[in-house]
């Protein structure tokens, strides 16, 4: 049996300005509506990978954070492959909040560098430039 991940969903305070965020700065389009009007779920995807949006019923519990993400336990950021770094956080503008970076990350991969910026909601969202899977990594322990 094989396995795919399909989404990570996401509670919103205003799931409308993070899908037009996803959708003009990532090229994501709806993919479904599920239960049409007030308190809808979109399913938004871009390169077979979806976002689910829920409508939030509560307030954050923590503030929202900054840098590359929270240390604790769970979601840290969503991160997506950018070919030009600079050209990407320019074409984004104002709407590229940095949170952290960009850093040069050549000590790990040669040519890599990042940033980090938060959407609408205050989710991170890592901005990568250069990443490459290693030829032979580790195996896992055993």
């Amino acid at each position: 049996m094989t396995f795919v991940l399909h989404h990570v969903g996401l509670s919103c305070t205003d799931p409308i300005a993070l899908e037009r965020w996803y959708t003009k700065h990532f090229g994501f389009v709806r993919g479904r509506v599920y239960a049409p009007g007030e308190g809808q779920v979109v399913m938004i995807q871009a390169g077979g990978v979806y976002l689910e949006l829920f409508s939030s019923t509560e307030e954050r519990p923590a503030p929202k954070v900054m840098a590359a993400g929270p240390d604790y336990s769970g979601f840290r950021h969503l991160a997506f492959l950018v070919d030009d770094l600079d050209a990407k956080l320019a074409e984004m503008g104002e709407d590229a909040v940095l949170t952290l970076g960009p850093l040069d990350m050549s000590q790990f991969i040669e040519g890599m560098r990042v940033a980090w910026i938060a959407d609408p909601e205050g989710n991170i969202v890592e901005l990568n430039q250069g990443y490459v899977d290693e030829a032979t990594p580790p195996p896992l322990p055993a």
